[in-house]
């Protein structure tokens, strides 16, 4: 990305990272506003580090888009900042990876917690074991046993590059799931942390994440977490 430079009159390439989107910006770019973000979210799945793109013209500076892009949505809404970018920059095709929190509790979260985990309540999930099976799906493969894609999605390649999945404990009862990289698969880091949840509790073992994975189908054997406890943490460009 170009440090954030604005010419007056002249035709910019914006990208603009923000904690979820809702609408396009209504901004007085002389034109309409169609915005490209990185990629789609499950409804109910929750961005740290989003981004969007779009083409328009601003005359007032990049501190002033800034103002005017922080105006207007609720407080759920955050836009972290904006630069100008190169004219073949686009905030999905541009991008070479992601990283993705799943954020899950051991026990019984309070309601202060449970709108952003997976309250796995009674079940004590083993983590060593889940890391075990997690070192599985390190490396390339086809990971259609672990995805859900929509009807208009079906050409999107299944293969992709897992360069990071540990899970971790942090205090107590807090788990976190992290993940990066090349590309995600609809629905797939949720089936990710439902197999991998099931490892932890003795539902499945690492040899069966393995058959499941070069299976490349996907069945009922694999569980799709609650919606609720992920995160887009990061987009790698």
């Amino acid at each position: 990305m170009m440090a954030p430079t604005f010419r007056a009159g002249s035709r910019s390439r914006m990208a603009i990272p923000f904690r979820t989107i809702w609408r396009a910006p209504q901004l007085s770019v002389r034109a309409p506003v169609r915005i490209h973000a990185s990629g789609r979210t499950d409804s109910g799945v929750h961005a740290r580090a989003q981004v969007f793109h779009f083409d328009g013209e601003w005359a007032h500076g990049g501190a002033e888009l800034l103002k005017a892009l922080r105006v207007g949505y609720p407080d759920s809404i955050q836009v972290l900042r904006a630069e100008q970018v190169p004219d073949d920059f686009h905030a999905r095709f541009s991008a070479v990876g992601k990283r993705y929190v799943y954020q899950m509790y051991a026990g019984w979260a309070d309601p202060f917690l449970t709108r952003f985990h997976w309250s796995l309540g009674n079940w004590r999930p083993d983590v060593d074991a889940m890391n075990q099976a997690a070192r599985h799906l390190l490396g390339e493969h086809d990971f259609s046993a672990f995805g859900a894609n929509p009807r208009d999605n079906r050409s999107e390649s299944p293969v992709k590059r897992m360069d990071r999945l540990e899970v971790f404990r942090e205090g107590d009862s807090r788990i976190l799931l992290v993940t990066e990289a090349s590309g995600y698969l609809f629905r797939m880091v949720r089936s990710l942390a439902g197999c991998l949840v099931d490892v932890g509790i003795g539902r499945l073992c690492a040899e069966d994440v393995l058959e499941i994975l070069h299976s490349k189908v996907r069945t009922q054997r694999v569980r799709t977490a609650p919606a609720r406890g992920l995160f887009l943490d990061q987009v790698f460009y």
